[in-house]
């Protein structure tokens, strides 16, 4: 009995150590570098948007137009991410920072 006792023990020790490696790795891909430096400036322009807005800059047809281009690219990199576990290439990251620039130069100063 001595004997089942430590080996339930052994495999309940086991499946924290690995509960815990899988929740580091998750944690890994949602703060990823990459994915958190595009995530980072499309916060970024969402507020740059709604400051626009406030101050008669642009409409509010053109912020909704604006949100929409930020919505895609944030799906896109979810996307990116969920075919690469959990992180984006450095090309993914490029093309989505180009995207990124676009929508920048239209919001304005």
């Amino acid at each position: 009995m001595s004997k089942t006792l430590v080996a339930i023990l052994l495999s309940a020790v086991v499946g924290m150590v690995a509960g815990n490696a899988m929740a580091a790795d998750g944690q890994w891909k949602k703060d990823h570098p990459r994915r958190a430096e595009v995530n980072s400036r499309l916060a970024n322009q969402n507020k740059r948007i709604h400051n626009e807005v406030k101050e008669g800059e642009i409409t509010k047809a053109q912020a909704a137009n604006l949100h929409k281009e930020d919505h895609q690219i944030r799906q896109e990199e979810r996307s990116m991410a969920s075919k690469n576990g959990g992180h984006i290439t450095k090309q993914e990251q490029k093309r989505l920072n180009q995207q990124e620039n676009a929508v920048s130069h239209q919001i304005g100063s």
